[in-house]
């Protein structure tokens, strides 16, 4: 055989490999080749993350036209909402550990039900944060040290995204149990669709047009909040239609204790674990605007979103070995659960080493898409650059850490967490900020020094290999 034809068929096989990823059929990925397992739950996976990216990066390119009074406001609420993305996202780790390893035990009904007692959980936790965040957003974003001229400009978009905060839960909770199911393209399909109702709306609502009026940083909040619901809406309704992998009945709609406490279990130190890592960026926030003041809370907010719009690719591959990891582990397979995740740490080391060189090589000229304001660009371009260095570290890091929570192993990234952020990160942003008179600068540095700490921890406990005895 030739060589072109050699090129020709394997480029015709990575295509047949990409349409088979996205056509959201039934695979088993407990056996067969760790390559095509991996590739065909990262795709649909990534492409999830990416829409995420562009919601979050639509929301600070339109708000940031409103000026830093705007922009400041709607980062420390994002900062203060990451308690909220935190709780989901540690209740959506646990149901993927557990539904994942029903799944590779080839027990598809204690799946369903498993999924299930995860949402009860989620909803009653939700109307304990909403309702109070609702009432008192002036004091959170007066305790978070934003100026009074931005509490006036954004208090109503933080009372919005607050008082929705159930949709918030609901769509990452159950892109969850899809995701432990392998169903990553039902998970991307709702993401999709939550995040492009949200783009569509978020400049209508905005700066109005016709009959809509201008709603102003507002009319984001709304956006985000409707397109969410939708997504939401959207993912319910194939949860009960009987069509996929799990599938919710009526008699799930009654409390299973056992199962809620076995959720709970796996869930408080995965909750613990990101709401350890979030509330340390509120901490990096806070640093940041009352060293720097609004100009440098502006241009760190741009570069946050800025950043997370290439991190979260590299989250949505990482999620693959989380399900690789719990399914197998079901399945009895512990050693083809620890390929996976090499494999997937080498593809996302990959990537991550490319987006860091075009972030500090351009990050002057992406920039420019968000601020015209000199002080405010000056600051999200050194953010951009210094916390960029580290991308490699971080690809690492995340899939360390999604395996460990797929395998139900919550607790160990959650000491790593504890320590790499609280007692490493939030110190020695402090040192270097305000007792060495670094300013905000000091921050952006302590932030990729701490992340490259904690990613080489969670790979030597990674390759100690005691996740593997983990009950779920």
């Amino acid at each position: 055989m030739s060589t072109y034809q050699l090129t020709t068929n394997r480029i015709a096989s990575i295509f047949a490999l990409i349409r088979q990823s996205l056509n959201g059929e039934q695979q088993d990925y407990t056996t067969g080749s760790i390559r095509k397992a991996v590739i065909l739950l990262a795709i649909p996976m990534v492409l999830e993350m990416c829409m995420e990216s562009v919601f979050a990066v639509v929301d600070i390119y339109f708000v940031s036209h409103l000026g830093k009074h705007a922009t400041s406001t709607v980062g420390l609420t994002e900062s203060v909402i990451t308690i909220v993305y935190s709780l989901a996202v540690g209740i959506s780790m646990a149901a993927t550990a557990m539904v994942a390893r029903r799944i590779g035990e080839k027990n598809e009904k204690a799946a369903s039900k498993a999924g299930m007692q995860a949402i009860f959980i989620s909803l009653a936790i939700t109307l304990v944060i909403s309702i109070p965040g609702f009432i008192y957003s002036d004091d959170i974003l007066r305790l978070m040290g934003a100026e009074e001229d931005a509490i006036a400009t954004g208090v109503g978009y933080t009372r919005i995204l607050m008082g929705g905060s159930m949709v918030i839960m609901l769509l990452f909770l159950i892109n969850g149990i899809f995701r432990g199911a392998g169903d990553a393209m039902m998970a991307m399909k709702s993401l999709w669709l939550a995040n492009i109702c949200n783009i569509i709306l978020c400049p209508l609502f905005i700066r109005g047009w016709g009959p809509v009026p201008s709603f102003g940083v507002v009319g984001a909040a709304m956006a985000t909040t409707i397109g969410r619901g939708i997504g939401v809406c959207y993912q319910l309704y194939y949860l009960f239609n009987g069509k996929r992998l799990i599938q919710f009945t009526l008699k799930h709609l009654v409390p299973d204790w056992k199962i809620i406490r076995s959720v709970i279990d796996i869930a408080w130190p995965a909750t613990l674990q990101f709401l350890i890592g979030s509330g340390s960026w509120i901490v990096l926030a806070s640093l940041v605007v009352t060293t720097g003041h609004s100009d440098a809370s502006a241009g760190y907010q741009i570069a946050i979103r800025l950043i997370m719009f290439f991190l979260l690719p590299a989250w949505g591959m990482s999620n693959a070995a989380a399900t690789l990891v719990g399914q197998n582990l079901g399945a009895l397979q512990p050693q083809r659960a620890e390929e996976s995740v090499i494999k997937t740490a080498k593809y996302n080391i990959i990537f991550m080493g490319l987006v860091s060189i075009i972030l500090i090589a351009f990050a002057p000229y992406f920039i420019s898409f968000f601020t015209r304001e000199t002080a405010v660009a000056n600051y999200a371009v050194l953010a951009v650059r210094i916390v960029s260095a580290g991308y490699i570290f971080y690809g690492v890091g995340m899939v360390m850490a999604n395996a460990f929570n797929g395998a139900g192993d919550t607790r160990t990234p959650t000491i790593i967490n504890l320590f790499g952020f609280w007692l490493f990160q939030i110190p020695l942003a402090w040192l270097l900020a305000k007792t060495l008179g670094v300013g905000p600068v000091g921050v952006f540095i302590a932030i990729p020094v701490a992340e490259t700490a904690i990613s080489i921890a969670a790979y030597i406990l990674f390759k100690g290999g005691k996740w593997k005895l983990k009950k779920v």
